[in-house]
């Protein structure tokens, strides 16, 4: 078309109200969290805080982004390289097996130190640390404290966080009289790590192996009656005590040999325990842990009995505030982390002057923790990490309009204020991956000294004002307004959504997304990690790492779409360090130029395969990371940024796989090999993903060398290279081949469906280029299924928009927006569940709902190109497209009735809308009426 009929340019604001005026939304509950899944996350990038707004007990459990476990060092296998071509032969052999074994004992990253685990066992089998006997039946255990048993996810899960070591645990049981002269089993099923298990003081079972116990007791231990069961448990590491099974319908139990449980006596309940010994040997470990800092508690004694209450997160201002009567007073407490204050503040106010009563403390779940007066409005704690060099301060200051505030001890007592503000610093001494001389306490000074003279109002403001103008570039209304149903609390539209119609909760959903991505990664911090910046276990799962098959990638799939391109920028600090330390992985393990990555990494940035061999060497994550650079280029037009960031380090990920890459015996194609396809059919050469992903790297980085007109030379290798890659092939069940072979199983429904990574978030495989592997790809996903954890669901949701099937995406939306099951869903909180908690479900999911409503992969911005007809009707500002485009646009009946595009860098584009092609040719800066 030309010119669209001479397309007048209008300034943005003339045409829409301001993106301030949007909807604010709002997540709210009626009652207090009772688990850290129900609680609010706030967050600053650098500190996160999760808010339980409890009546008498308060809780804000808190994070500093670099406390971690673990220390600088050097993970990188000396030699691995060595071991590499005859891998790669017994691969091509198809002796996988020995290949993975050899991988295993020659090719892993190295773990950090252990500890001298011989003495210490022999020491605590020998009873150092108790008096007397603990088997014995007679000993006396009345002074012991209680725990229950079995306990399926560790003695963690029981209040006892961070406890490892040696433990006994006993308690009596009664058999009937017949038994006592038969041979009887004791079922504990698992027990970690080691255990020796007496019955009336008789040894009768002992191992240190993962197998099921099922101890036979000899006739004649077990006499009528009552009788004592004893057990020492020496846990090294995570998860320690007596499992039991995961089944908990199934006991564990005593029962006569030959029968069963069911034929015998169950012994779940409350056994008595001792802590011999806490401080057992440092265990060896690939990679480190994020680490939970501390909470703070405030106690209300005078708050029972409280009425109209009210919790609840303001997306627009991010600021969670709880509300509640009590007494005929009304109280208000407000919670935000300040990014130019660096401070978690906490504001509590009531409606009747001298009303303010309470005390606070802080604690922390580290062993190695303790807490100080500083001054008389001061207290402080202090951490370290088990086994690592990073140790960390945090100060609390009460500041009050009117009545007293006293500090004694390691408390804080406040008495008859009208108003009372907490700020609330952390810090440690990490500086940089391979630096940890960092003073914290003098930084927490700073902290607060920063603070004087600054009113409360004042320090809220700068908090909003700096926040705002990210969270406000961006607004989407879904359906009616007049259909809003945000009369009802958060839990209960979560748990109506898989049958109601309540568009609106997927534009809450979005929304709480993009503050969660500035909440955990505003520019110059770390980026968002499995959890963003929120966990509470000193042994998170999955260590609350990076993981670089899928997950820190997913993070940040809403970055650039939903306009908070700025939230990128701590994932590129991350790649930069990445490509620093993956060239000596690079060189070490594959003997190859460039800098490779493998599937996770953590704080110390470790780029070396890890855990075991048939996941842990998956060679593509600098491919996959290098993309993001690209594709932050693609959205921005930022030519800076390519030449001096993103160029440089995609070439040399490009490097490695120029190097890396060999000649398959029996196709003749280059392969990927040794590798995986994530984390599904062990150690393999040539996985589809991993070509995909190989490929889309060689021609984003020819696409911005000639952009750049640099490296000619350099491209035209990375060309040739391309014509001779495996291609994506279709098998016999019209699928997507997921390795190179045709070998997969349609009734296997593995969460990840790597091979479709050409799909999404690449575009190797589109309708309009490869629409026959397109619909081999849409074949696959069917084989796999709509069931998946968490962030599997948040995938299928942008593979089935990607696909154009707005219906079926909406229908994987439902199933994400769904309560926590085992199968995925979400928290009260909204809260991504793997389960466990895993955030990148909730950044996925937003993405997803983002590529229903627009794409720009190709070469055009097509608008609605899935939407489903639960979405007839919306719109969206400020929603971003590649080419350097910003859009703002309405719906109904499902077709766009308004639409302006505001240029960036001056691009032409081509927009799809309402089935019609509309060309713009555009000025940088210029905003374009079109509907």
């Amino acid at each position: 078309m030309k010119l669209f009929h001479q397309i007048a340019c209008i300034a943005l604001g003339m045409l829409f109200p301001a993106l301030s005026q949007a909807q604010s939304y709002t997540l709210w509950y009626t009652k207090p969290a009772e688990k850290w899944t129900d609680a609010l996350p706030v967050g600053n990038g650098r500190i996160g805080g999760m808010v339980f707004g409890g009546v008498t007990l308060d809780r804000i459990q808190f994070n500093e982004e670099t406390l971690w476990t673990g220390e600088p060092r050097d993970p990188n296998h000396k030699g691995a390289a060595e071991y590499l071509p005859q891998i790669r032969q017994l691969l091509a052999e198809g002796k996988q097996k020995q290949a993975d074994a050899l991988a295993e004992a020659h090719f892993m990253g190295l773990k950090s130190n252990e500890g001298r685990r011989e003495q210490w066992t022999a020491d605590m089998l020998a009873g150092k640390g108790i008096a007397g006997n603990p088997a014995s039946p007679e000993y006396d255990d009345s002074r012991w404290k209680t725990m229950p048993v079995p306990t399926y996810d560790g003695w963690e899960s029981v209040g006892l966080e961070g406890l490892d070591g040696a433990v006994w645990l006993r308690t009596t049981v009664t058999i009937p009289a017949d038994w006592q002269n038969k041979p009887v089993v004791l079922d504990l099923n698992r027990i970690r790590d080691y255990d020796r298990t007496f019955v009336n003081g008789k040894l009768v079972g002992t191992s240190e192996t993962q197998e099921p116990r099922k101890y036979v007791i000899p006739a004649g231990v077990l006499v009528a009656g009552k009788n004592v069961l004893a057990i020492q448990v020496l846990n090294y590491f995570d998860k320690g005590g007596v499992a039991g099974y995961k089944d908990t319908s199934r006991h564990i139990a005593l029962y006569p040999e030959g029968k069963t449980a069911a034929d015998g006596v169950p012994l779940n309940g409350n056994w008595r325990y001792f802590i011999q010994n806490d401080e057992p040997p440092a265990v060896g470990k690939y990679q480190a842990d994020y680490q939970p800092f501390g909470d703070l508690y405030l106690r209300f004694p005078d708050l029972t009995n409280a009425t109209d209450y009210r919790r609840e997160l303001l997306l627009g201002e991010a600021v969670s505030q709880t509300r509640l009567t009590a007494n005929g007073v009304r109280y208000t407490r407000e919670y935000f982390v300040s990014q130019p204050d660096q401070v978690l503040v906490v504001r509590l106010t009531a409606d009747k002057p001298g009303s303010l009563r309470f005390s606070a403390t802080l604690g922390s779940p580290h062993k190695k923790s303790s807490v100080r007066r500083i001054d008389d409005r001061t207290l402080a704690l202090a951490v370290q990490v088990r086994n690592g060099a990073l140790r960390g301060e945090s100060f609390l200051r009460v500041e009050t309009q009117r009545g007293t505030a006293t500090v004694s001890g390691d408390s804080l007592a406040v008495n008859g204020a009208d108003a009372v503000t907490l700020y609330l610093s952390a810090a440690t001494n990490y500086v940089s991956y391979n630096d940890v001389s960092g003073n914290p306490v003098a930084l927490c000074q700073q902290t607060m000294a920063g603070l004087s003279g600054k009113t409360f109002a004042q320090i809220r403001q700068r908090h909003v004002q700096e926040y705002q103008p990210y969270y406000k570039t961006f607004s989407v209304q879904l359906g009616s307004p007049s259909a809003q149903a945000d009369r009802l609390p958060t839990n209960e539209r979560l748990a109506r959504f898989g049958t109601t119609n309540d568009p609106s909760f997927m534009a809450l959903y979005m929304q709480y997304g993009r503050y969660l991505l500035i909440s955990s990664s505003r520019p110059g911090t770390r980026p968002a990690n499995l959890q963003g910046i929120w966990n509470d276990l000193l042994t998170p799962p999955w260590g609350s790492k990076y993981t670089t098959n899928i997950n820190v990638e997913m993070n940040y799939w809403p970055a650039e779409v939903l306009n908070l391109s700025a939230m990128h920028d701590p994932l590129f600090g991350m790649i930069k360090e990445l490509s620093v330390a993956g060239r000596e992985t690079a060189q070490t393990h594959y003997r190859a130029r460039g800098w490779v990555l493998h599937h996770n990494t953590d704080l110390w940035r470790g780029t070396v395969p890890i855990n075991a061999a048939n996941h842990g060497i998956w060679v593509t994550g600098a491919g996959w990371l290098s993309t993001h650079l690209w594709e932050h280029y693609r959205f921005t037009q930022d030519k800076t940024f390519l030449q001096q960031t993103a160029y440089p380090i995609m070439k040399e990920a490009s490097r490695f796989f120029v190097d890396f890459l060999v000649k398959d015996p029996k196709t003749g194609w280059l392969i990927s090999t040794p590798s995986n396809s994530p984390e599904n059919g062990g150690l393999v050469a040539g996985p589809t993903m991993d070509h995909q992903i190989i490929r889309t790297l060689f021609r984003y980085t020819m696409a911005a060398g000639e952009t750049l007109n640099t490296d000619a030379a350099f491209c035209d290798t990375l060309r040739t290279k391309i014509t001779q890659l495996a291609p994506n092939q279709i098998g016999r069940f019209g699928q997507l081949q997921e390795w190179l072979e045709d070998k997969d199983d349609t009734t296997n429904k593995h969460r990840h469906v790597s091979h479709l990574w050409g799909v999404h978030p690449g575009n190797d495989i589109t309708w309009e280029t490869t629409p026959d592997v397109m619909k081999a790809a849409r074949q696959s996903l069917i084989y796999r299924g709509d069931e998946g954890t968490g962030w599997s669901l948040a995938w299928k949701i942008n593979f089935w928009a990607r696909f154009r099937d707005g219906e079926h995406a909406q229908k994987m939306v439902r199933m994400l927006l769904r309560p926590v099951s085992g199968a995925g869903g979400s928290y009260l909180n909204l809260f991504d569940a793997h389960p466990p908690f895993q955030i990148d479900g909730n950044f996925g999911g937003a993405a997803g709902m983002a590529e229903m409503l627009i794409q720009s992969q190709n070469k055009t911005i097509d608008l609605l190109p899935a939407l489903p007809s639960a979405l007839s009707e919306g719109s969206v500002n400020g929603i971003r497209a590649r080419g350097g485009f910003e859009l703002d646009y309405a719906w109904k009946n499902g077709q766009v009735t308004r639409l302006t595009v505001k240029s960036l860098a001056g691009q032409s584009c081509t927009l799809k809308v309402n089935g019609k092609e509309i060309k713009l040719t555009t000025q940088p800066g210029k905003t374009y009426r079109v509907l």
